[in-house]
């Protein structure tokens, strides 16, 4: 199992969903950066389930601890390691249906890699619960990419049909597009949109069924030049990052699949004069070319499933008794995780682009004010 990303900046994830606590340990950070505890609990509670009927009931505190690498406030240059307790499991809704495979999730494919040996409960190792340590080390990174300018927000762009407004094109209206996105709990451009998928997340959940739909992402204060093609682009870092959070099933970047019904001459951002920086006119390439950035907003989508665990009767076999059955699951499940996965996207961003930077100017670039 490959646990572990990055090349300046090495995260490895570890735990279970219903073991006795989840982490993460972060090398590659330098000495003195300030750890702001109250950010990292911010953008936990982004992901933090809000008992408000639109996610699962397991309720977790997502309190981070640090065992290592954090010293008066501060990093000490030293590998990090974090971790979340797992206080309010139930691993009684899975006895159950043992052996019964669930439709949609890694139940499968899990035994045919580990032989049985994978922790079963709430989906061990490939529950998104493992998300949250995602979620912290994010808030680490991020926090050194918003003292260099670098801004980052996810809305939901579409979810169970309804579709809520684009970002802006124009980049001082998309930064305060931003600020609002970040500062909301279910994150949206229109409140009209965002009341509409909150009925149609209540009407699935009331049916024992679920939603997915589409998160977009705006990243605005990057510095041109970032990316190492041909195999560590831009893209092919942040796509690597993104496909790894559970129900993503595709990822597109500025105009991204919308290029196919497109010419060349519709395709292609007009570029001008802004004082010394050259800018675009458009921004169908969605701020990198050649997998480079290229000083303009990164713009990216990613579509998510809807959840797998529904409550629906669903056909599917018993592994061990190597028999048809039927499913119909227990347990504590969230109708739709586009509103919590937004700070997974933010967080997974985050850490590809703080690896990115650190490739180009060096570790202690991090600690350097501006």
């Amino acid at each position: 199992m490959k646990n572990t990303f990055g090349n300046s900046i090495l995260v490895t994830i570890f735990g279970e969903s219903h073991g006795p606590a989840i982490g993460a340990v972060i090398d590659g950070l330098a000495a003195g950066i300030p750890v702001d505890i109250d950010y990292i609990q911010q953008q936990m509670d982004k992901r933090r389930p809000k008992a408000d009927g639109l996610s699962t009931t397991r309720i977790e505190s997502d309190r981070v601890q640090f065992l290592s690498g954090v010293y008066n406030g501060h990093t000490t240059g030293t590998a990090i390691t974090l971790i979340l307790e797992n206080s309010n499991t139930r691993s009684r809704d899975y006895e159950k249906t043992a052996g019964l495979l669930r439709p949609g999730h890694a139940d499968l494919t899990a035994y045919a890699k580990y032989g049985g040996w994978q922790d079963s409960r709430g989906g061990g190792h490939f529950s998104g619960r493992i998300t949250a340590a995602v979620v912290a080390v994010g808030a680490l990174c991020r926090s050194i990419l918003k003292a260099k300018g670098v801004c980052i927000a996810t809305h939901l762009r579409s979810c169970a049909g309804v579709e809520d407004l684009p970002f802006s094109p124009q980049t001082e209206e998309l930064v305060q597009q931003q600020n609002r996105l970040n500062e909301m709990d279910f994150s949206v451009i229109s409140e009209a949109a965002g009341a509409a998928m909150q009925i149609a997340i209540r009407a699935a959940s009331a049916e024992g069924d679920s939603v997915g739909g589409v998160l977009e992402t705006a990243i605005t204060g990057l510095d041109a030049g970032l990316g190492e093609p041909f195999f560590d682009s831009v893209e092919s870092v942040l796509s690597q990052l993104l496909f790894s959070i559970p129900a993503v099933k595709g990822v597109e970047f500025g105009e991204g699949f919308g290029f196919a019904h497109l010419r060349g001459s519709a395709a292609n951002d007009a570029m001008r004069m802004q004082g010394e920086k050259v800018v675009t006119t458009t921004n169908h390439n969605g701020g990198i070319n050649g997998g480079i950035t290229n000083g303009m907003p990164v713009i990216l989508r990613t579509a998510v499933k809807p959840t797998p665990s529904i409550y629906k009767e669903q056909q599917t076999v018993d592994y061990n008794k190597k028999q048809d059955a039927v499913l119909q699951i227990q347990g504590r499940h969230d109708p739709c995780i586009l509103p919590r996965a937004r700070a997974v996207q933010d967080a997974m961003c985050a850490i590809g682009l703080l690896d990115l930077y650190t490739q180009r100017f060096g570790t202690l670039w991090q600690a350097e004010e501006g």
